[in-house]
């Protein structure tokens, strides 16, 4: 196997990775950008959602007012502090994303053109490209890492194991060059994880097919601590007319700008459930949708976009209104048929503001990681804005700090990378149909609403799955070690679920329909059980 030595190291190419990137290349840092993709493939390149910001020019907002409305959709389990930090660094991103030249829509006077989605109590939200945010910032971004000489690049190489010394420190990364089939030992003197969510572990999502989970399980596999992992949102909208693991998104601003759902009686639904009706949090929509289709034995649910100005619907959803067309839907004087799909993971590896995580050497920013920020259920378009509060702080720690010398290999990484050097001669696996038995499970099993029963099985059954592939270090392909992670995301995803014997946020126990009167984190380590803590004020200063 190749050794080598980068000072820093990212794995993923999402917009928190390429951030971090940018802004320690920007300081004089040295930096490998390592993706199992190419540059431009990410999950973020599929957010349709905008970017919350409190911006000075917007006197109807304040940090207090964006920090009440993220508690309150967090449902007790956001940290406060860690909201009002993000809040309060919202603007100094965003002018950042001004000065790279992300064009954020502008108003008919050239003013920055503010948003309204569910849950916010004001319009703050910024879109660029109208329902291509996303895609519009990675563009950006993508090109600014290509262009610098001190990020390097490694594309279709995937991340396989974190080098961990006997002290407990990550000295680095194995990654798997999914090309020319060869394996690199990096070491490093800081691993930075930006490798996204995990929808891909159920069989309907809004994610892509390289949402797998990577960058927990390899968090998780090198003991760091994972927390809250059973708060799995579930996007109430996704365009259900397309049948595939892959539903395209219809954003939250469709309703923000007064589109309304109804069920196939042409009865406005939402509103039986909660006072806010279509624009209350995301978990209530969700579950209101579901007991609807239920209800009405239905696979669908109408989205009905006639009472908005075509002109806007124009301006503000072209990539929505160009899809729909496709598949025979024309938005502008009619409905779309849509339905909830797996979207986004509040939980992952523990982090503080900074991106330190439980374990020295490693860090963490993006989906993968879990700073308290969303609690139970994200508000809307808060996802991308952590990205780049993080991101940027975690840069500004590691270019003021000594992170140290990168050091040699001892033995018990030797012994991992000897792992990686076996010739392993295993009969061929039928790993896409593993696969889709694992996301069924997990839809049926530990979706949107979930029981003891159902969560014992799925647990069992998983287990199943774990001795019939029976990897744990060396795999054959891409495809396999996805597997292994998806393995992983299952498993934690089902025993957070049966510990929390209570319905909060997106995670919704039909045998316990209520909250508990203590809101607790869940956290575990590889091979220990999950242990359940109060909150606390403290992750800001870790």
């Amino acid at each position: 196997m190749r050794l080598s030595e980068h000072s820093i190291v990212i794995v993923g190419s999402g917009i928190a990775g390429l951030y971090a990137a940018i802004k320690l290349a920007e300081n004089g840092n040295k930096v490998l950008l390592v993706t199992k993709s190419t540059l431009r493939e990410s999950n973020s390149r599929y957010a349709q959602g905008g970017i919350a910001g409190v911006l000075p020019e917007n006197v109807l907002d304040s940090v207090d007012l964006h920090v009440q409305d993220t508690v309150k959709a967090g449902a007790g389990l956001t940290n406060v502090d860690v909201a009002r930090y993000i809040s309060k660094y919202s603007s100094e991103v965003i002018r950042d994303l001004f000065s790279y030249g992300v064009p954020f829509d502008k108003d008919a006077s050239n003013k920055i053109a503010l948003t309204l989605e569910a849950a916010h109590s004001v319009r703050r939200i910024l879109h660029a490209g109208g329902d291509s945010t996303g895609k519009s910032i990675e563009v950006t971004l993508s090109d600014l890492v290509e262009n610098n000489p001190n990020i390097t690049i490694y594309q279709k190489t995937q991340a396989v194991d974190l080098l961990i010394n006997s002290n407990n420190e990550c000295n680095g990364v194995i990654v798997f060059n999914t090309e020319n089939l060869e394996y690199e030992a990096i070491i490093s003197s800081a691993v930075i994880i930006a490798s996204g969510g995990a929808g891909q572990v159920y069989s309907t999502t809004t994610n892509p097919k390289i949402a797998t989970g990577d960058g927990i399980a390899l968090a998780y596999r090198a003991n760091a601590v994972i927390q809250d992992m059973e708060f799995v949102q579930f996007h109430p909208t996704a365009l259900t007319i397309i049948e595939n693991d892959t539903r395209f998104l219809i954003s939250e601003s469709v309703r923000g700008e007064g589109a309304k759902l109804k069920n196939l009686d042409g009865e406005l639904f939402t509103y039986k459930y909660d006072q806010r009706g279509d624009l209350a949090p995301r978990d209530i929509v969700t579950r209101a949708i579901f007991f609807e289709l239920n209800k009405t034995n239905s696979s669908y649910v109408l989205l009905d976009t006639s009472l908005i100005d075509a002109n806007k619907l124009q301006q503000r959803f072209p990539n929505i209104i160009r899809v729909c067309q496709e598949n025979g839907i024309n938005i502008l004087n009619g409905s779309i048929p849509v339905s909830p799909a797996a979207h986004y993971i509040m939980g992952g590896i523990k982090i503080s503001v900074t991106g330190k995580t439980t374990m020295p050497g490693l860090f963490a920013v993006g989906e993968a990681s879990c700073a308290s920020l969303h609690g139970a259920n994200r508000l809307a378009s808060n996802s991308l804005l952590e990205c780049l509060v993080v991101s940027n702080e975690l840069a500004k720690y590691l270019s003021n700090n000594d992170i140290g010398v990168i050091s040699a290999c001892d033995q018990r990484i030797n012994s991992l990378i000897e792992q990686y050097d076996k010739e392993y001669f295993s009969e061929k696996l039928d790993t896409p149909s593993l696969t889709r038995q694992l996301k069924e499970i997990m839809w049926k099993k530990a979706g949107i609403i979930r029981n003891e029963q159902g969560l014992n099985d799925a647990l069992r059954q998983i287990y199943s799955l774990k001795q019939e592939f029976n990897k744990e270090y060396k795999c054959s392909n891409v495809e396999e070690y996805e597997f292994r992670n998806l393995l992983i995301m299952a498993e934690l995803i089902i025993k957070s679920a049966l510990a929390r014997r209570e319905s909060r946020g997106a995670h919704y126990r039909e045998d316990y329909p209520d909250a508990d009167s203590r809101a607790y984190h869940s956290y575990v380590r590889k091979g220990d059980t999950i242990v359940q803590n109060d909150l606390s004020s403290t992750e800001i200063y870790n």
